[in-house]
């Protein structure tokens, strides 16, 4: 039996429900393939970022199962001891 999508007339936008995701592996050098609208953690601690406009930061102390609303381009492996880090757009 098909799922019942009671939403699907409803344009995804930045305050609705996550509607995919992905692994993050942590790269100094290369870009993510999709630009998230937020960012989660596995296992806690900090997630250097570079953002979508260009700035780089180090988010400090994330807690594990929290949905970080920031639009990383980029997840810097020097300065992330986060691990099972996830993008959700």
């Amino acid at each position: 039996m098909p799922i019942t999508d009671q939403y699907a007339s409803f344009t995804p936008g930045l305050t609705g429900p996550v509607i995919g995701g992905f692994d993050v592996t942590p790269d100094d050098g290369a870009d993510l393939s999709v630009l998230p609208r937020a960012l989660m953690v596995a296992g806690g601690g900090d997630v250097a970022v570079v953002l979508k406009d260009g700035s780089g930061l180090t988010l400090p102390g994330l807690a594990a199962g929290v949905i970080y609303p920031v639009r990383a381009a980029r997840i810097l492996a020097t300065g992330t001891t986060a691990t099972g880090i996830k993008g959700l757009y």
